[in-house]
């Protein structure tokens, strides 16, 4: 009897590696939930006037920017000057990776971003505060929640013709291209609007209200979001490529059915 109660006993026990797997779970969960945190209340944290925001924003440019635009950012010939370009600037290019660049060529590309969330808006509040320019966007303006149909025939009429009316992207000349906007976050897609980064013109509020930007900014975010109804996409690159692929599958189908039935005769 005694040692059935001892084998019952021994059979309950906890593998000894229970107790680290728990505590490696906890701190997982604990730092994603702290980093998600720290995410979404940086921007409400850092106040862009702050004078101690500006010195270390200061710092980081000079250790990182002013190679190319200057200790002051008045540009050299390798960097365009930053007096005047703004918040908005500085945390769409910074923000998407596009600088520091990785390589001179005809325009940055999206790469994974460098610097912390906290840190590019040091950076924007630096630049921001050698001129006027134009400043991060107002959240109210960035739900997603505006006129879906207004902002479609907004988008066709001033953006579509280098975004795609799908905004999946095209070419553009010199080996530039217009990205495609899926997946972009509003508070990017409204800071390129009032920027005009590289290729792209500049949407003032005087041609774009902050009301339509957010009309736009709905409409692009609906048609990530819906289904295609259509079928196959094949891209949304337009006919083009709907004429390519009836071009190679069509046709390559019909050729290879002559040969199927050719061989058979044979």
């Amino acid at each position: 009897m005694a040692r059935a109660t001892k084998n019952v006993r021994k059979s309950g026990r906890r593998h000894p590696f229970a107790t680290v797997a728990l505590v490696a779970v906890g701190l997982l969960v604990t730092g994603a939930a702290y980093a998600g945190f720290s995410q979404t209340s940086a921007t409400a944290e850092i106040d862009l006037n702050s004078a101690s925001t500006i010195s270390q924003g200061e710092k980081l440019f000079g250790a990182n920017c002013a190679t190319c635009h200057g200790a002051g950012a008045q540009g050299t010939k390798d960097g365009p000057s930053l007096v005047g370009a703004g918040a908005a600037s500085v945390n769409f290019q910074v923000g998407t990776g596009r600088m520091p660049l990785a390589f001179q060529g005809p325009q940055g590309m999206v790469k994974p971003k460098q610097f912390s969330e906290e840190q590019t808006l040091q950076m924007a509040a630096y630049v921001a505060s050698l001129g006027p320019g134009p400043g991060l966007p107002e959240t109210r303006y960035l739900k997603g929640d505006g006129d879906v149909a207004a902002g479609g025939e907004l988008f066709r009429i001033n953006c579509a013709m280098c975004h795609n009316v799908a905004a999946a992207g095209g070419a553009l000349t010199q080996g530039k291209m217009a990205p495609k906007l899926t997946g972009v976050p509003a508070t990017h897609i409204y800071e390129a609007m009032v920027t005009g980064p590289q290729n792209m013109p500049v949407f003032s509020d005087t041609n774009i209200s902050p009301q339509e930007k957010a009309d736009i900014i709905s409409y692009l975010k609906y048609i990530e979001e819906k289904p295609s109804v259509g079928g196959l996409t094949l891209g949304s690159l337009g006919p083009v490529a709907e004429g390519l692929f009836v071009w190679i599958i069509g046709l390559g189908a019909v050729v290879a059915l002559t040969v199927w039935v050719t061989a058979k005769s044979n």
